[in-house]
């Protein structure tokens, strides 16, 4: 029944075998929605859910994002490109979309290299390394020294004179992100404060075929600017072996290069309420991505699933009683220019956002809804998010973030996320490896599904969720990524 049932469903022209399991899996879900929707309205969770898992339409879409643009960095022309591209769909959509321009930083990576020197008991080694995010460039000819630590780089003083500082830590576990991102973000002027004259870090991952990690770096305007990049965890484990033995020599040459400033923009399209139209439910994920690849779990998936809910949700009959907002962010990689414009561009609106959500975790499978809000939000929320039962996921405790969600803090407005599995996001976090093939179509429809659903439950509702405590302003650097949301 369920396999007659998925092959009457209507396949779209670029139909595939993924798609075509993700649609049988999508029926057994939807026949499930028929004997559990809790306050939700059953003919609303089947569409919403329905479409979601097996329309395909996010999978094909992520396809076209990653393959035919690739990398979206700011300032990029892949980054405009992607924004006119989404400005597109989401008209398509039926959704009321339109640019909001921002100024973002234009980093260029250049060319990079870097290798090991032959020395006695040493033997000459390429080195897998990339340049961090807003590094300056700059050529280095000299010694390593070690440090496990930001404290334990402050306490080399004169050792790492004229050396460069090698920083070496222990993440194991997506959970450790938060704990050692700083050693990315203030590693190079922590270096350039002890006379260093270049830093290398160990790059912030679980897992590596020799792919260094990126990410973004800044630094203290009272410390001079060095060279920074990050290398492969193989290769920190052979710098760290090799230092054991005696002192070793590391060449390295960074081409990278910060540009003026790019004229861009955040694509905003709503889905208007039908009663409470000034009441927002924000639903946002981030366009630009690394350049080192395509972008596709961070966050090209994230881009695939709030789009797909704002099509769905705009899909209705009858819209729900506020709006539901998509935003797609620009700059978030490095230097949070969207997260910051956009709260500047709806000051006047924030306290009338009821919700928002940041999808940024990549496309694992979505296991609870996380809420941020004041006394008493989950028990408002939690009948509502019976349908998502059918999909396994639960409303848990836990904090709920993004980073282009930060600049709302001080407003009080409540967040909420869809917390997939990440034990294997930070494999290949900001690499060479972001790639579409490791996206799984079935998970990336039920993340887009429970999104639909968590986002039309706070638009529909009767009243508004419990605002919480404002938070002050903060920077990116002390937002911690997927583990810690």
């Amino acid at each position: 029944m369920v396999r007659a049932a998925a092959c009457a469903l209507a396949l779209p022209s670029r139909d595939s075998c993924d798609k075509v399991r993700v649609r049988r899996g999508g029926v057994h879900l939807l026949l499930a929605l028929l004997f559990v929707t809790g306050n939700f309205p059953p003919d609303v969770a089947q569409r919403l859910v329905g479409e979601a898992l097996t329309s395909g339409i996010a999978y094909a879409r992520l396809e076209e994002l990653t393959d035919t643009i690739g990398p979206r960095l700011s300032g990029s022309a892949g980054a405009e490109a992607a924004v006119q591209w989404a400005l597109k769909k989401l008209q398509q959509d039926g959704l009321a979309a339109h640019l909001e321009p921002v100024k973002v930083p234009h980093w260029v990576r250049g060319e990079e290299s870097g290798e090991v020197l032959s020395s006695p008991g040493v033997a000459g080694y390429r080195l897998a390394l990339t340049a961090l995010g807003n590094s300056v460039g700059g050529a280095a000819s000299a010694e390593v020294v070690e440090a496990r630590s930001l404290a334990e780089v402050a306490s080399l003083g004169a050792a790492a004179r004229g050396k460069i500082a090698f920083l070496n830590h222990t993440m194991s576990a997506p959970e450790d992100y938060g704990k050692f991102i700083e050693m990315r973000t203030r590693g190079p002027s922590a270096a350039a404060r002890v006379g260093a004259v270049a830093m290398l870090l160990r790059s912030l991952a679980t897992g590596s075929l020799r792919s260094p990690h990126t990410g973004m770096t800044s630094y203290d305007p009272d410390a001079p600017r060095i060279p920074g990049a990050a290398i492969s965890t193989e290769d920190a484990d052979l710098l760290h072996r090799l230092l054991r033995r005696g002192p070793v020599r590391v060449r390295l040459s960074l081409g990278c290069r910060m540009l003026p400033d790019a004229d861009s923009a955040n694509v905003v399209a709503d889905v208007r309420g039908r009663e409470k139209p000034e009441e927002v439910v924000l639903i946002g994920a981030h366009l630009d991505s690394w350049d080192l690849a395509q972008g596709a779990n961070d966050d090209g998936a994230g881009v695939a699933m709030v789009m797909e809910a704002g099509r769905v949700i705009a899909a209705l009959p009858q819209h729900p009683r506020r709006t539901v907002r998509v935003v797609l962010f620009m700059n978030e990689e490095n230097g949070l220019a969207g997260g910051k414009g956009y709260a500047a561009a709806h000051q006047g609106e924030l306290g009338r956002h009821v919700a928002a959500l940041e999808a940024d975790s990549g496309a694992g499978p979505p296991l609870a809804v996380r809420l941020r809000s004041g006394d008493g939000g989950s028990s408002m929320l939690a009948p509502w998010l019976a349908p998502l039962a059918s999909l396994g996921i639960e409303l848990r405790e836990g904090d709920a973030s993004g980073a282009d969600l930060s600049p709302l803090d001080p407003s009080g407005v409540p967040l909420f996320a869809v917390h997939p599995d990440v034990t294997h996001y930070f494999d290949i976090h900001h690499s060479a490896a972001d790639t579409f093939d490791k996206i799984d179509p079935g998970n990336l429809a039920r993340n887009a599904a429970a999104i639909a659903v968590v986002a039309y439950a706070l638009a529909e509702m009767p009243g508004t969720l419990p605002r919480p405590i404002p938070k002050p302003p903060h920077d990116k650097q002390e937002v911690t990524r997927p583990a810690a949301h």
